[in-house]
């Protein structure tokens, strides 16, 4: 991650609080394409697999296949829907100035577009990864103010606990790879997902991964995979049920943290409430310890 005096090189216009002007006019053609191909192909994998709620959010976003959006005019709908708004920002920001933006309800968007050769796999979020995967659920009320919670509890884990590995892990099983229940089946929230088309089907049919009930201590205590597809997802019933996990004692949390196992991505646990065991799998009860 680089520093702000370091990001001055490139971008001498940036922000204390690290964002961009996103200069919309200064986009090519050939961007505009790219956005244009990931839409497209999305759009039609997400059909029956994306939660109706994501769906929805690009509807009353507009959000279509036409062009990269403008953050302006993208600002605009969203705030007259849940307060929020998109603001740019060069590559991943600080812990501090990220929950500072969400707290604040502002949701940092990289302002750049993948490579041709990047269609399938980015390692930074780009514009698509966080326009496409994460815009759509701020429009719905009950998971905005998730988001901005979490960056409120993302501004006290910093200052007084020093536990930023659990709160990472929360943010990482729902905002970019959760899944729902939903009357139709399990569906697709999370940006992570919702960007990938290969994900976006691996998480649902492949019978590789478990999909285990969301338990706020369960999740905070598991690692993760930021190099393959999940080996576990975890699974709300409601946003509701998701918001309402951010207005319990975190303090007390935090502390029963410090100690006990951290779970592995496939570990298995005897009192996981299972939706589907995956294949690839521990033996319940591994994991390793703290």
């Amino acid at each position: 991650m680089s520093t702000l005096d370091e990001l001055r090189t490139t971008h001498p216009e940036i922000a204390a609080d690290f964002t961009i002007p996103q200069r919309w006019n200064d986009y090519r053609a050939s961007e505009h394409g790219i956005w244009r191909t990931l839409f497209t192909r999305q759009a039609e994998v997400l059909s029956g697999r994306a939660c109706p709620e994501f769906l929805e959010g690009l509807t009353k976003l507009t959000l279509n296949s036409d062009a990269i959006p403008n953050f302006e005019q993208l600002s605009e709908q969203l705030s007259r829907l849940t307060g929020w708004r998109v603001v740019a920002v060069p590559s991943l920001v600080p812990d501090d100035v990220f929950f500072d933006h969400l707290a604040n309800r502002r949701f940092p968007a990289g302002q750049f577009i993948r490579r041709p050769e990047q269609l399938d796999y980015i390692e930074e979020p780009d514009v698509f990864h966080d326009v496409f995967g994460h815009v759509p659920m701020l429009a719905h009320p009950v998971f905005a103010d998730y988001m901005q919670a979490y960056g409120k509890g993302g501004q006290r884990a910093l200052k007084e606990f020093g536990a930023l590995k659990n709160l990472a892990r929360l943010y990482w099983y729902t905002v970019e790879f959760g899944l729902i229940a939903s009357s139709e089946g399990l569906r697709i929230y999370g940006s992570g997902i919702v960007s990938s088309r290969a994900e976006s089907i691996y998480a649902l049919e492949s019978k590789s991964p478990n999909r285990i009930g969301f338990d706020l201590e369960r999740v905070m205590r598991t690692d993760y995979r930021i190099d393959d597809f999940q080996e576990s997802y975890f699974v709300i019933s409601s946003f509701e049920e998701l918001f309402a996990e951010t207005y319990k004692d975190f303090a007390a949390i935090y502390a029963r943290l410090a100690e006990g196992p951290v779970h592995r991505p496939g570990d298995v646990l005897p009192e996981d409430r299972i939706v589907w065991r995956g294949t690839h799998a521990y033996r319940a009860g591994s994991h390793a310890v703290a």
